[in-house]
């Protein structure tokens, strides 16, 4: 399942990348916000909560820049939020960062560079092997 939050910076994204979503068949579960002025660390919390209930679900996070809501993701034990603007990011972040939150700015990311990023987050796996090593010390930090 995929989770997928803003705050009002990045309403409109949302809603291209909920089109995307749709039209290539994604179960996703809107955790708002609807166009109205929230606090993104709300959304994030919302969103990373629902992320966590199992290994396999996936979370979408926007704000204006990207950076906050990232940040607040972050701070969520468990959470592997990767701010990208960038397909290369979005695929690496995968393979080796097994991240399981992708954020974007609804102010500094066009949409179709936006698309191309979710997809190949979407439709990447994780590599293991020595990124795995390094996924374990990062829950360390955690603790």
């Amino acid at each position: 399942m995929i989770y997928i939050g803003c705050d009002h910076g990045g309403y409109q994204l949302k809603l291209e990348l909920m089109k995307y979503l749709d039209s290539n068949g994604f179960e996703y579960t809107d955790m708002g916000c609807d166009g109205e002025a929230v606090d993104y660390p709300d959304i994030a919390e919302k969103v990373c909560k629902k992320v966590l209930e199992t290994e396999e679900n996936k979370g979408i996070l926007l704000c204006g820049t990207g950076i906050g809501i990232s940040m607040a993701a972050n701070k969520i034990k468990g959470i592997r939020a990767a701010l990208c603007a960038d397909w290369f990011s979005a695929k690496f972040t995968r393979l080796h960062n097994d991240a399981n939150v992708i954020c974007m700015g609804g102010r500094t990311t066009g949409a179709g560079s936006a698309v191309e990023m979710l997809d190949v987050f979407l439709h990447t796996e994780f590599e293991g092997g020595r990124h795995a090593v390094r996924i374990n010390k990062i829950k360390k930090l955690e603790d």
